[in-house]
């Protein structure tokens, strides 16, 4: 009788729910700039405790009971490269700079989550130089300024990953032909994985995006069966410990 008093208290629909297994895919570089940009700058630890806490959210659904199978984190370690600056017409050595600490104990951090694969790709060090930013090249060619007007806040380096794409096509296709989910979440801002949700679909995946307020092409809604979009959570700064649903 007792057990039958308790299941008449707990609301009906929730017999109802799918079993969802659910892979979280994110594309680490695009996160980092989204986060930063809504959330502001962290240190390593916190950085990583929000994008876990982050990736949790999207376990919480009002129509499937999600059972997390892994967060697949996919990056670029940084560049350890010597590189000359035209602005202040000396070399730098990246390997000695903030970003490449910073990174690394970001890294380090997210290897002890648990239920976290690090996958990283490499960066095109040919690619690697200082590039000045399109609306400061618009003004020298109006004249607005001169180049001895330039400034080191003028130059942006440009940084062109390789492989992290490719790895995220062949997970997401590893995912669904090996049937270890039914589920994917994709957390990313271009439209660079459609190849692969597309035979995901096709093999019976729910394929989820998240491109975290970021815009998407309306085409691309097409080869996706959804969009969720947690990115409010990082703009009113909602942190709790939140208990990982796991097989």
């Amino acid at each position: 009788m007792e057990n039958y008093e308790e299941k008449k208290q707990i609301p009906a629909d929730i017999y109802n729910k799918r079993i969802m297994t659910t892979a979280i895919l994110v594309d680490g570089g695009f996160y980092r700039k989204r986060a930063k940009l809504l959330a502001g700058e962290k240190r390593p630890a916190e950085r990583v405790k929000e994008l876990f806490e982050y990736c949790l959210y999207h376990l919480e659904d009002k129509n499937d009971k999600r059972y997390l199978y892994r967060i697949f984190y996919y990056d670029c370690p940084p560049s350890k490269k010597n590189i000359y600056n035209p602005i202040t017409k000396n070399t730098i050595n990246l390997g000695e700079s903030e970003l490449f600490t910073w990174t690394n104990e970001f890294f380090n951090e997210l290897k002890t989550k648990r239920k976290v694969a690090l996958r990283l790709g490499s960066l095109s060090e040919n690619q690697l130089n200082y590039n000045i930013k399109p609306e400061v090249f618009k003004k020298l060619l109006r004249g607005t300024i001169k180049l001895e007007d330039l400034t080191l806040n003028d130059c942006k380096l440009n940084i062109e990953q390789k492989g992290v794409d490719m790895r995220i096509g062949i997970d997401i296709s590893s995912l669904a032909f090996k049937k270890q989910v039914n589920q994917i979440i994709l957390i990313a801002g271009d439209s660079d994985f459609v190849p692969a949700s597309k035979q995901a679909r096709r093999e019976g995946i729910d394929f989820i995006l998240d491109p975290m307020g970021n815009h998407i092409k309306d085409d691309l809604f097409e080869h996706i069966d959804g969009i969720e979009d947690k990115s409010h959570k990082l703009k009113n700064k909602i942190h709790k410990t939140i208990k990982i649903p796991c097989l």
